[in-house]
């Protein structure tokens, strides 16, 4: 992946879970990687690990809901690594486990904010310039109910399958731009989000408690496989590809080489 040597990567939500993976694969594979988050506390130990594997990383104290702190940190990327050539959107929040007609609805709507319009605020601020240099790559982290529907997390998955959405319309929009903007699907991971759904206990579901239970035993999906697809939709070799919804167990290294139909890994899912 030496495509990606000296690109500077923005990732929200890099202080934790499946962010803070990303960003150390990037690191590792040469990238100059932005660490934006809320927590000071996570984005040092995020840099600290970063930087004794002998990568480079900023660190970068925002809240992706805010749209004025994530083109201040769009302008602080230009500075120290000069620009954004991609963009890892992460951060989320799970949202309130159980039924919906019993869900406060505060906490169901702060999920949105975060899940979507925390991505679109961190979108909105990278494209003028990708655009205009006619080169850039977004990445929109998706999860369990993008593609399905998921019963006692209706916030997440409702948030994510409207990212996804978005991506295929975005995409198209920007296609011509030299532009991609794909969902990348990590699979499951052993998380914050995990321990919420075992405290969450019963109102989680027996299938989510039994799913949850099982990746805190194994770990779940590797890093190494969710950085190898990051990498390969963050690198040239999927300049093709775009407007996508790939899981990190699809047979996605094909996609290097194969024509794909439209609605092909859509919001729809046909493969």
């Amino acid at each position: 992946m030496h495509q990606l040597k000296e690109q500077g990567v923005l990732i929200t939500g890099a202080g934790r879970g499946i962010g803070k993976r990303l960003a150390i694969g990037f690191a590792s594979a040469g990238a100059r990687v932005g660490l934006l988050a809320r927590s000071p506390a996570e984005l040092d130990l995020a840099k600290l690990e970063i930087e004794h594997a002998g990568g480079v990383a900023l660190r970068i104290r925002a809240d992706v809901r805010d749209l004025e702190q994530m083109s201040a940190a769009v302008d602080r990327m230009q500075v120290v690594f000069g620009g954004t050539h991609i963009l890892v959107a992460a951060a989320a929040l799970q949202g309130p486990i159980g039924p919906f007609h019993e869900c406060k609805m505060k906490a169901w709507i702060e999920a949105f904010e975060t899940n979507v319009i925390g991505v679109m605020n961190s979108i909105r601020v990278v494209l003028p310039k990708m655009v205009e240099r006619r080169s850039g790559k977004i990445i929109v982290i998706a999860g369990g109910g993008a593609s399905y529907g998921r019963p006692n997390f209706s916030a997440y998955a409702g948030s994510k399958a409207g990212l996804a959405r978005i991506v295929e319309s975005v995409a198209e929009e920007v296609r011509d731009h030299n532009v991609q903007i794909n969902c990348l699907l990590p699979g499951g991971a052993y998380t914050s989000m995990t321990d919420e759904i075992l405290q969450a206990g019963e109102r989680a579901g027996a299938k989510e408690l039994e799913e949850a239970h099982k990746i805190r035993i194994t770990g779940g999906i590797p890093a190494e496989k969710q950085i190898q697809l990051a990498l390969f939709l963050g690198s040239e070799r999927s300049n093709h590809i775009t407007g996508k919804l790939i899981h990190v167990t699809d047979d996605w290294k094909k996609l290097e080489h194969d024509n794909m139909k439209p609605e092909s890994y859509t919001l729809r899912r046909l493969k």
